[in-house]
């Protein structure tokens, strides 16, 4: 029989992408680590040094980053004030997940403020970044092999779709296993949102003490992007139910893509503009303060409410709040929203994002493109998402998908794009 994934439907390039992503990535976010504290902090120059492995490899950086996910872990494990079923299994089985997240997020807070109050040393955390990436990159390549041995032995119903190709690079970057658990431990859940949102705001808040501690108190600069990114990991941690519809959930393996993304790639380049405003601070009036807050609003507001009104719909269709909106029906019995949020753009919630990761970028003035990265990547990002989702789509939906796409013209941006 031949693996479920063919030649023709490969993605990221096939194999030899997949081997490319698995060097450019880290080597990515190592050149923005390095680049963001020199004095140019140019983003397509050369890094200023290349650093020894002295720098990159310290056994205590390796220790504590277990230790980060075995507290994140342990928090996993304790009660939740809700357990959710996911999407229905290729063996017709529901897999059950703890809806604790922001749970999680409050609780780490209250640690890290006993131990800051203790005497934890958090503002020295920005000095200790390369070796803790090197760590996190380290583990992502560790717990990816194992996963790959693991999905090895695991059924054919167990496997993903995409990251059962037969070629060991390609389905080692991909994942394989769609669900890997121990128990009920779900590692693939557990890494989506925890370890590495709940890092990001911790390494921001680290950054703010630390130029509080150079400069006197924090800047306005930093306040804001501070304030908005944990807005975001806390509205993300609040609907964690939510991340279980989605594509990395319901159709990834959890592989080196995801658990790379997860525990290294976010943490350390999401929190690239805190750690750009650490090394070139910027002043910031309230007028432009003022107009930066209502672009993050306005892109805040396009995102949780398209977000909100997908979910009400999904959960039950009758609900009021969605009840008179205008459905096109499928021939899988699911019915496509064409009007509200969604009959405005195909994935309004994207351009919430993309409207966000603007406001985000905009504290670090307009002089470097290195704060900017964050909106580059991100809006590459989400265009490919979104035709892996309109491929998907299509699939799934066939003619009833392409009168939502006749109805629905834009993808993103209205007018645009």
């Amino acid at each position: 029989m031949a693996p479920q994934g063919s030649q023709a439907e490969l993605e990221f390039g096939g194999p030899l992408g997949a081997a490319a992503l698995l060097l450019l990535l880290p080597a990515t976010m190592f050149h923005l680590l390095l680049v963001a504290r020199s004095g140019p902090a140019r983003l397509l120059g050369p890094p200023p040094y290349l650093p020894e492995l002295e720098e990159l490899w310290r056994p205590w950086a390796l220790l504590l980053c277990l230790t980060w996910l075995g507290l994140q872990a342990a928090l996993y494990l304790l009660p939740a004030r809700k357990v959710a079923e996911g999407q229905e299994l290729k063996d017709k089985s529901r897999l059950r997940y703890p809806i604790n997240g922001f749970q999680a997020l409050v609780l780490t807070a209250l640690l890290v403020g006993l131990g800051v109050s203790a005497g934890l040393p958090l503002s020295a955390l920005p000095e200790m970044l390369l070796p803790l990436a090197f760590a996190a990159t380290l583990t992502a390549f560790i717990f990816s092999l194992l996963l790959y041995l693991k999905a090895l032995v695991a059924p054919a119903s167990a496997l993903a779709p995409g990251g059962n190709s037969g070629n060991p690079i390609y389905d080692f970057f991909l994942g394989r296993e769609l669900n890997p658990r121990i128990c009920s431990f779900d590692f693939k859940y557990f890494c989506e949102l925890r370890p590495g949102l709940i890092g990001w705001v911790l390494i921001n808040l680290a950054l703010l003490m630390q130029e509080a501690e150079l400069r006197g108190s924090p800047s306005l600069a930093m306040w804001l992007v501070n304030g908005f990114q944990l807005l975001y990991v806390g509205d993300a941690l609040w609907h964690e139910e939510a991340v279980l519809t989605t594509m990395d959930i319901i159709h990834d393996g959890f592989g080196f893509m995801l658990a790379f993304g997860d525990l290294a790639w976010v943490p350390f380049t999401y929190s690239l503009q805190a750690q750009f405003l650490l090394y070139h601070p910027e002043p910031l009036g309230l007028p432009l303060a003022s107009v930066i807050c209502l672009i993050n609003a306005v892109g805040y507001y396009i995102f949780r409410g398209a977000n909100s009104q997908k979910n009400t719909f999904r959960k039950n269709p009758s609900d009021p709040r969605v009840a008179d909106l205008e459905t096109i029906s499928t021939a899988t019995g699911r019915r496509l929203l064409v009007s509200g949020w969604w009959g405005m753009v195909r994935h309004p919630n994207y351009l919430g994002d993309l409207i966000m990761a603007l406001a985000w970028s905009l504290p670090c003035g307009v002089s470097h493109l290195l704060p900017y990265f964050y909106l580059l990547y991100f809006t590459a990002l989400l265009v490919h998402r979104e035709a892996r989702d309109e491929q998907q789509c299509l699939q799934k939906y066939g003619l009833a998908w392409h009168a939502y796409c006749q109805r629905v013209p834009y993808r993103i941006v209205p007018y645009i794009y």
